[in-house]
């Protein structure tokens, strides 16, 4: 049994700082406690049986399917997730000497070599400790590359119309202006609308190939030649390659600088908040930018090198995030190059078989390109035109059957999206059985589906209200 206490009772006065004998009701009044703190007597049964519920309530990979569009929710092997928390890995310090690390480093160097070959960039820095992060760190190495050149008055980003999510944000956040392009009638960048808008003062032209519709950009050799040909460089977001691993090389495009997303691409860790990994890859001419320290080989020995003069400096403390960067490690190397490729080859069919499967019903529209790679967009208008059921309504409905929803209204070029990402993890049992729950969905009530969800712990929740009456702040009662 817990003892309640108020901030007056002896009870503070016991736990003070004895040594000087300072009780803790010394404590302002506004902090101090007016009321007994009301805690239950519980049994450990019950306090166990009451986490263990909480934790059913949650969803991830390891419950079912996670089918977000553009987010690549990959499943994470086990054995990554035992050999990290080694002890010889989880307890190195920091700030231990290089000489004591020596199979730390060697992995991170391994690392980026291993990253310089799928990619085809010729060398990395694996400090960004996420994917938007890499993204800014990208962007300050485009900065830093025109400045020496004397270029200051380069301070345009172009993206396009099916640019994927954290673009915008990044380019805001590095100073630099946002410059939009729309696609073509085949969700591409348009060629005209491109070359129109390439100037002295674009920096950069940042692309998702495939782009956030699945769609390969088939023009990528061109507009690699446009931009270039215009002072700027191109800058590539890996969240989509998953779809092009072991096929293609963004370095082979044309690409000057590249971001990986290892949560989605190597099968670490993804979502919570928690502790991710965006390496960042630049050709030859960028490379005197990277941020120190440079993991350094000489001889047998490896060590870090924080004598680069023109580098943009630190992105992240010490060295980015290790347990990830080991996870992903692991994962190449228990997958081989064969390996990277094939899971590229089933995501791509996975998505394929899925688009086919529900586009065929006639219960949903898929506008542009039909081939699609790892992903694709479908439109709820004709079930909103026909029923009053949009896309937020289907994926409410998705959770009544215990299944997560995919991306909705994402990327804004298509109305009332479901956007879908079946990755490789998954079998032809799971991929059949969400088809078949969409389509029932769109054959259902719609009052049903306008309902839902129904049998989960949180119904319908009014958005409208929540956004009119917003609580930004916990009070206690």
């Amino acid at each position: 049994m817990y003892r309640s206490a108020t901030y007056d009772e002896p009870l503070l006065n016991e736990l003070g700082d004895k040594s000087k004998g300072k009780p803790l009701d010394m404590l302002p009044p506004a902090l101090q406690r007016k009321r007994t703190i009301n805690i239950p007597t519980l049994d450990e049964t019950q306090i166990v049986r009451h986490f263990f519920r909480l934790s059913q309530m949650n969803y991830g990979i390891d419950t079912g399917m996670y089918p977000l569009g553009s987010c690549t929710m990959k499943y994470n092997p086990k054995i990554c997730n035992e050999i990290s928390s080694w002890d010889c890995f989880s307890m190195t310090h920091p700030y231990q000497d290089e000489s004591t690390v020596q199979g730390n480093l060697q992995m991170m160097y391994e690392l980026e070599q291993m990253f310089c070959e799928i990619s085809g960039m010729d060398s990395f820095t694996l400090q960004p400790a996420a994917g938007s992060q890499g993204e800014f760190t990208g962007l300050l190495l485009a900065r830093a590359y025109h400045k020496s050149n004397k270029d200051f008055d380069r301070n345009e980003i172009i993206l396009p119309s099916t640019s994927h999510g954290t673009n915008p944000a990044s380019v805001t956040m590095s100073g630099y202006k946002i410059i939009e392009i729309l696609s073509t009638k085949d969700g591409t960048v348009d060629l005209e609308a491109l070359q129109k808008t390439l100037s002295d003062k674009t920096a950069c032209f940042m692309l998702t190939n495939p782009n956030t519709l699945g769609i390969f950009e088939s023009d990528i050799l061109e507009i690699s030649r446009m931009v270039h040909e215009a002072g700027a460089l191109l800058y590539y977001d890996g969240a989509n390659m998953n779809a092009i691993m072991g096929k293609a090389r963004p370095g082979d495009m044309g690409f000057d600088i590249v971001h990986l997303n290892l949560h989605k691409t190597f099968s670490t860790p993804h979502g919570g908040g928690g502790p991710g990994s965006g390496p960042i890859g630049v050709k030859k001419n960028l490379e005197r930018f990277l941020p120190v320290p440079r993991i350094v080989k000489h001889k047998d020995k490896y060590g870090f090198d924080y004598d680069v003069s023109q580098s943009i400096g630190k992105i992240k403390a010490h060295y980015g995030n290790f347990s990830v960067l080991l996870k992903a490690y692991i994962y190449i190397l228990l997958m081989g190059s064969d390996g990277l490729k094939e899971s590229s080859e089933i995501a791509v069919l996975n998505a394929n078989y899925m688009k086919k499967k529900i586009v065929d019903s006639k219960k949903y529209d898929m506008p542009y390109k039909e081939l699609r790679k790892h992903e694709f967009v479908v439109s709820c208008e004709h079930l909103l035109n026909k029923k009053g059921v949009r896309a937020l309504d289907v994926a409410k409905r998705l959770l009544d059957y215990g299944l997560h929803p995919p991306t909705i209204y994402f990327p804004l070029i298509v109305k009332e999206a479901l956007m879908i990402e079946p990755t490789e993890s998954e079998s032809k049992k799971t991929l059949d059985e969400y088809i078949d729950v969409l389509i029932r969905i769109a054959d259902e009530d719609p009052k049903i589906v306008k309902n839902a969800p129904n049998n989960t712990a949180v119904k319908r929740v009014d958005e409208a209200g929540a956004i009119k009456n917003q609580i930004l702040t916990w009070k206690s009662v």
